[in-house]
This record gives structure tokens, C-alpha cells and sequence, in this order.
């Protein structure tokens, strides 16, 4: 039913390197939101050119994976991707008074459990499922993809560890070294289970709401992609806790997101199966936490520095304890 708006006010929000989001205030009599967040395209014609494929991701998300799935997103009521792909809009639910999650400043266990149960539901929403061959099939890593990515980290890891050369031992170096001759075959392994992966599923990403039958919300779908799950697994787990937390606590989380997937009738996956693809999707966090870094887009400042190392610092250890370098070269 239309709405008449009377007025409008909007400021912008947050400090997305992809996208730009504003709030919206609309006045208006009807029965509807009085407010609403707009996400548009941003950054240079050059950026938004290598962007495309996540503005495509996005909004094949929201029009076509968000409605069949029970995970917990934003509703969204508009989507749409230029013909060139370098711009796009969407409409979406104002989730306020929700609070972002903090990289550098981790999260509570309870709140650990309630984002993997979320995951889950995403993950089994396209377990091996058609989808993965018709709408998104455009998201598989192809060879070609996958050598140009592992390309793209191996030099990123000099660049990282140059910047950042006093901050990490000799071991944490190493570990991310070692971790480029296997990053081609990694990136472009096709084993069973493949799901759409939100790729970036991390603190920062996730908005948590005290109460409720909603308490986390994913957000920020342009890294979305056809993979294994415990890619998305690991790299929410590794960088959310600290080592000792997660050391602490990750048979119980991993016991929980595999409990969903059963819940949400996904059967032949045992826990085993699930810990296994656990421990090799840990390279997750090196390589979007790298990449990450060397190539956003907005201005490098102290806050983005604590965020990126200590993702780095819990990917480094957790790489080397789960043994992941071994087990994705063997």
C-alpha cells in the first residue's frame, strides 16, 4: 500500500569501505517504519568498478537467499544492481537500538553462541543445494579465480608484515608465510558440504539486540560466496575470542552450530566432519584479515590498526594449534 511522506531527514551511518548507509527519518500517518537505512555504492568510479561482484553478491542475497533461509538479516524491501555493476540500492529494515560488534574488543560466549546459530541457519539454507548451480553459480572459485587470489595474498602478507613488523613474532610471521603455498588449493577446494558463505561473518558485521527471538542480525553480504562452511565457522570463532577463550570453548561452539544444522535437517555431517572442516577453514582469517587490510579502501587510522592485528595476532595462533597448514596440504 503507498505511503505518503510528508518529510524526510537522513545522516549518514557507520564506516562502510564498500558502501555508503544512511539513516532515513520519514514522516509520515501510516503503519510503517519511521525510519530506514539506505545502502548505496561509494568510493571511486575505479573502486566501485572492482567492487561489482560484491554489489551483485548483495543484492542476490536479500532478493534471493534471505527469503528461503531462516537466518537473521535485516528485512530488506528494496534491492536492485545497475546494469553495469557498479552501482546498486537497497532499502532495509533500521535495526536500532542494536550495537555493532567490536573486532579488538570480542564478544561474550553467550553472544558466540547466538551468531554460529545464526550461521547455521544460513549454511543450511543452501547445503549442496540447487541454488549453488543456478542463481549463485557465478559465486564458485574457479582455478583461474583461485590463482589470482592466492597471488593477491602472497603479496599482501609482505606488504602486512612490513607495516606491521614490530607487532608480530618471528612464529606468527612464519605462520603466514607458510601459509601462501597452500592458499591456491585451499581457495579452490570443491569437497562436500558447499553452502553460500558470507565470507566476512565477523564482529563487525553482526548487530546484537538484548532479548527477543532476533538477538544477532548479519549484515554486509558482498562477500558472499559458494564454499565449505567451516570457513565462515572458523573465521567467526578465531577472531571473535580470544586464544584462550576459544581454546576454552570451541568444542561447545562448534557443538552448537552443528546442533542447528540437525535442527534445520541437515543429516550426514557428523560433529567429527564438522570439527575437520573447522580446523581447515581457520585459514579464513588469515587471508580476509591480510587481504583485508592491505586493500580497504577507507583511511587507515589507530582503530582500524587494533582491529586488523588483533584479528591477526588470534588467527596466527589458532592457524598453528589447529594445525590447518597440514591438513589443507596433504
Amino acid at each position: 500500500m503507498p505511503v505518503e511522506i510528508k518529510a524526510l531527514e537522513f545522516e549518514r551511518i557507520g564506516t562502510g569501505q564498500t558502501g555508503a548507509c544512511y539513516r532515513f527519518h520519514l514522516e509520515h500517518e501510516a503503519r510503517a517504519p519511521k525510519t530506514v537505512i539506505l545502502k548505496i555504492a561509494a568510493g571511486t568510479p575505479e573502486q566501485r568498478e572492482r567492487l561489482r561482484r560484491g554489489y551483485r553478491a548483495e543484492v542476490l542475497f536479500y532478493e534471493t537467499v534471505a527469503p528461503r533461509s531462516a537466518v537473521q538479516t535485516p528485512a530488506c524491501w528494496y534491492a536492485a544492481v545497475s546494469g553495469t555493476g557498479d552501482n546498486f540500492t537497497l532499502i532495509l529494515e533500521d535495526a536500532d537500538p542494536a550495537i555493532a560488534g567490536e573486532q579488538e574488543r570480542g564478544c561474550s560466549i553467550a553472544e558466540a553462541f547466538d551468531a554460529l546459530i545464526n550461521l547455521a541457519r544460513l549454511h543450511a539454507s543452501t547445503w549442496n543445494a540447487d541454488i549453488l548451480r543456478a542463481e549463485a553459480a557465478w559465486l564458485q572459485t574457479t582455478p583461474e579465480r583461485a590463482i589470482r587470489l592466492a597471488g593477491i595474498y602472497a603479496d599482501a602478507v609482505e606488504h602486512f608484515l612490513e607495516r606491521y613488523h614490530d607487532n608480530f613474532s618471528a612464529a606468527e610471521a612464519a605462520t603466514f608465510r607458510d601459509a601462501v603455498p597452500a592458499m591456491r588449493g585451499w581457495l579452490e577446494d570443491d569437497q562436500l558440504p558447499q553452502v553460500l558463505i558470507h565470507g566476512d561473518y565477523r564482529l563487525d558485521n553482526l548487530l546484537f539486540r538484548a532479548g527477543g527471538d532476533r538477538p544477532v542480525l548479519a549484515v554486509d553480504w558482498q562477500t558472499l560466496e559458494v564454499g565449505q562452511p567451516g570457513r565462515d565457522v572458523a573465521y567467526f570463532i578465531v577472531t571473535a575470542l580470544d586464544s584462550d577463550q576459544r581454546r576454552g570453548f570451541e568444542n561447545r561452539l562448534l557443538a552448537a552450530y552443528h546442533s542447528e544444522l540437525l535442527a534445520n535437517g541437515i543429516g550426514n555431517y557428523d560433529l567429527e566432519a564438522c570439527r575437520l572442516d573447522y580446523r581447515r577453514g581457520a585459514l579464513q582469517a588469515a587471508f580476509i584479515t591480510i587481504v583485508g587490510c592491505i586493500f580497504a579502501t577507507g583511511d587507515r587510522s589507530v582503530k582500524s590498526d587494533d582491529m586488523f592485528l588483533s584479528m591477526a595476532h588470534r588467527a596466527a595462533r589458532a592457524i598453528r594449534e589447529l594445525d590447518t597448514i597440514t591438513l589443507v596440504t596433504v
